[in-house]
């Protein structure tokens, strides 16, 4: 298979995932005889100090082009000041915007040698294994903003159509797994969740009657995902709930480091990045960790190239690097050598070449 990507590195730790990620990526070709076209694009705060726009017209003409989009993490304070006129995330959500991403992917599956990572009881952990599915181009992200002297407003929007769909993908999902889906909501306040409780109880009963539906509150979802996140298959939620809750899930894995994320449209094309942000406070240090990015790259293996057997490849290198004792700071317990990111890279890609 060819297939072109476009990377866009982005800001802080950005560039150095996406480096061990893409040295794994080259290895699954070199493999399996693939041939992966790469093309680097400035994207984020980078963008800006180079031809003062996040998103340029010419990397939005490749990410439009390419077969999928690589994406390393944008922002830090530099870019951040409260009057900025140009800030990187405007080119993140006009790019979602312009690929028709509008399904975000973000499993959550723990490593059982990672357990003890974790701040939460290893019990209550022990079988986690769930995938959030977050609406990722409406809500009040995408709404209507002002502000004046004395107030601020963001308006949050939702159409039928933008809760169709998503319940859909979602619902799709469940039936791959365990058939159970929880959406969540905030109908007991919001007018935009009692529509979306509404659609998705539609959707769910006309077109998906072998999937179990139940709703929940936003502040009940926060608590029972620490509580009881074992009980959890498959999660629907609108944009900034699920930005919210998706970080608060990955401190069941032990660390942000290590989740990955698709975004997805009706068609092949989709937007991969680690869930991470780009950590400026450990931006070329050689320490942020690159699992994250490295476990993105096996969903844009399976999403958009649709090379199931390379990504479960890539996964199970992982997951034997880490059974291997592999560690970064973040996820490094009392006692265990912390790696660089670099040789993190360095333990998938052994992991890799001994697997099969």
């Amino acid at each position: 298979m060819k297939a072109r990507i476009a990377v866009l590195g982005g800001d802080g730790i950005g560039p150095e995932v996406i480096a061990e990620g893409l040295r794994c990526l080259e290895a699954i070709g070199s493999s399996f005889g693939h041939e992966f076209a790469l093309t680097h694009l400035p994207f984020g705060g980078a963008a800006i100090d180079a031809c003062g726009d996040p998103l340029p017209e010419s990397t939005l003409h490749a990410c439009l082009t390419a077969d999928a989009v690589l994406l390393g993490a944008i922002g830090g304070p530099k870019w951040s000041a409260p009057d900025a006129k140009v800030r990187p995330e405007q080119g993140l959500l006009r790019l979602r915007k312009e690929l028709g991403v509008y399904a975000n992917l973000r499993p959550v599956k723990l490593h059982s040698c990672l357990i003890g990572a974790s701040t939460i009881k290893p019990e209550v952990l022990e079988g986690v294994d769930l995938v959030f599915v977050r609406e990722l181009t409406g809500g009040i992200y995408f709404g209507e903003k002002k502000r004046d002297a004395l107030s601020a407003v963001d308006v949050c929007t939702y159409t039928v159509t933008e809760v169709e769909r998503i319940t859909r993908v979602a619902a799709r999902l469940a039936q791959q797994r365990r058939r159970k889906l929880t959406s969540i909501d905030k109908s007991n306040v919001l007018e935009t969740s009692r529509l979306w409780r509404e659609v998705a109880t539609r959707v769910r009963s006309a077109e998906f009657p072998d999937v179990a539906l139940d709703h929940m509150l936003v502040d009940a979802a926060a608590m029972h995902l620490i509580r009881r996140p074992r009980d959890f298959d498959v999660l629907v939620t609108e944009n900034m709930f699920g930005d919210i809750l998706t970080d608060e899930a990955s401190m069941l894995a032990g660390s942000l480091g290590l989740l990955p994320s698709a975004s997805l449209g009706d068609g092949k094309r989709g937007l991969y990045e680690p869930i991470h942000g780009s950590a400026p406070d450990i931006a070329g240090r050689g320490i942020a960790n690159p699992v994250g990015t490295i476990m993105s790259i096996a969903m844009l293996l399976r999403h958009s190239l649709e090379l199931t057997r390379e990504a479960e490849t890539l996964e199970v290198a992982v997951s034997r690097a880490l059974e291997g004792g592999a560690r970064t700071p973040d996820i490094a317990m009392s006692g265990e050598r912390a790696l660089t990111t670099r040789e993190m890279g360095d333990a998938v890609l052994g992991a890799l070449s001994r697997v099969g």
